[in-house]
């Protein structure tokens, strides 16, 4: 009997110590839990997860998307032909999906195992980026193979600029542009990949001055053109920040109506940020709140399905977050998230992670001022 009596003694104490235990333990999970959702930068704002955001493409392009998954699964080159052919002229676009070609190639062809183990094509080559070297074999003629083959040798020479063959890569790269140009000589495109050429190479200005006026006789107002041809005059490599800032104003001056050239100056000031960039006053002085007006100004004006706009958006999400101007952040941010393929984001050692290290902050100030995620939601 005593000792039944002590078994319910210790079956009520246990009711009095263990289940209040359980439930301040329970509260303390769903607490935790919904910390963790108010603190995810996903939450309520229908953002795309980090390990989603696609690092090759700076916004949507579908039919781009889809070639890139039929080639990189059959190693064929005719999505690519064919993608390129569809794009008609606009010249824009058709820089866009060149250089993500050729970036996707040598992407594959980096990747691609080594070896005696690693799978091989016909004749031994690995089978990383094959699908650029059969179109460049089975159709030599193609001018869009041509394009994407020298946009290629350019981003491997750029990739080690220490190589041994980097020179060697470039001089090949400029021989594959003449050959490209003389297959489409009224396109801009393979003069837009020897400006890289020449900006690798260290061509004297009068000679990169002689290039760029070809590229201007094809294509005077291309956004994409500028953007290649901007960083030669940066003090970064053959110019200075005088020099880049007199381009970009010029280009932006002699803009034609719906273009997105007035943007360009924000692009020549984020070439000569100092490197300790964390000052706040920086980003609200009247150089940067200048440019930062003038691409929400070419951003309001061109075309919303403009191919360029994304990385202008980008480039904004950036500069807004830095200047605390968080509700434009969010705009912005509204408009090219899932897709991180552009500068300043493709500067970094993880896209994606800066990216959404950035847009965390965004979200961050915009709920400080009283944003909420129901509050974004019906501003879309």
């Amino acid at each position: 009997m005593d000792v039944l009596l002590l078994l319910f003694a210790a079956i009520a104490l246990g009711g009095l110590v263990f289940l209040p235990w359980m439930r301040r333990r329970k509260a303390v999970q769903q607490a935790e839990q919904g910390l963790a959702v108010a603190t995810d930068p996903m939450a309520g704002y229908g953002f795309v997860p980090l390990e989603h955001l696609d690092v090759r493409l700076p916004g949507p392009d579908e039919e781009l998307a889809e070639a890139l998954v039929e080639m990189r699964r059959t190693h064929d080159w005719r999505p690519a032909a064919e993608l390129l052919r569809s794009t008609g002229g606009d010249e824009e676009l058709r820089w866009q999906r060149v250089q993500t070609l050729a970036g996707a190639a040598a992407f594959e062809l980096a990747e691609a195992p080594r070896g005696p183990a690693a799978p091989a094509a016909p004749g031994g080559t690995r089978t990383g980026g094959i699908w650029l070297r059969t179109w460049r074999a089975e159709a030599p003629k193609d001018p869009g193979g041509a394009q994407t083959h020298a946009q290629f040798l350019v981003v491997q020479a750029l990739r080690d600029p220490g190589s041994q063959d980097y020179r060697m890569i470039l001089e090949e790269a400029r021989t594959v542009c003449r050959e490209a140009a003389l297959l489409a000589p009224g396109s801009p495109i393979p003069y837009l990949t020897e400006l890289a050429v020449a900006r690798g190479l260290g061509e004297r200005p009068a000679d990169y001055e002689e290039l760029w006026s070809k590229v201007r006789q094809r294509a005077p107002h291309h956004m994409g053109a500028h953007l290649a041809a901007l960083p030669y005059w940066s003090e970064k490599w053959h110019g200075s920040r005088e020099q880049a800032e007199k381009f970009a104003a010029r280009a932006a001056a002699e803009a034609p109506a719906k273009s997105l050239l007035p943007a360009l100056p924000l692009f020549a000031v984020y070439e000569h940020l100092p490197e300790a960039n964390m000052v706040r006053s920086l980003f609200q002085s009247a150089v940067v709140e200048r440019a930062i007006e003038g691409a929400h100004f070419a951003l309001r004006e061109a075309p919303a399905d403009h191919p360029m706009a994304p990385h202008v958006r980008h480039l904004l999400v950036w500069f807004l977050v830095r200047a605390e101007r968080y509700a434009e952040a969010m705009e912005q941010l509204r408009l090219v998230d899932g897709h991180v393929g552009a500068v300043p984001w493709s500067y970094g050692r993880s896209p994606a992670a800066e990216y959404a290290a950035y847009r965390a902050l965004a979200i961050a100030g915009w709920e400080q001022l009283g944003g909420t995620p129901a509050g974004f939601r019906a501003q879309s």
